[in-house]
């Protein structure tokens, strides 16, 4: 256990940010596999800039790495590309 007051913060600071950051992946990952589902272009196009702009964020903040999140874009953009209207 810590020995020192700001060792202990730190130890509540980081178990904070931990619960937050896995809530914002499993959302993200949740919202990534809803759009591989969607048959429909137009929905899958709106999701599309919500799941963009979710893994942009977590590559900002590095809960995921900058160039997974950009390998993901790109392949969820040629998803929706590729859905019939």
């Amino acid at each position: 256990m810590a020995n020192h007051k700001s060792a202990e913060k730190r130890i509540r600071a980081n178990e904070a940010k931990r619960v937050r950051n896995r809530y914002q992946h499993k959302t993200t990952r949740t919202v990534v596999k809803k759009l591989k589902t969607t048959a429909n272009k137009d929905e899958a196009s709106a999701l599309l800039k919500e799941v963009i702009s979710m893994l942009d964020k977590l590559a900002k903040k590095n809960i995921i790495h900058w160039k997974k999140a950009a390998n993901q874009k790109s392949k969820l953009t040629k998803h929706v590309n590729g859905l019939a209207k």
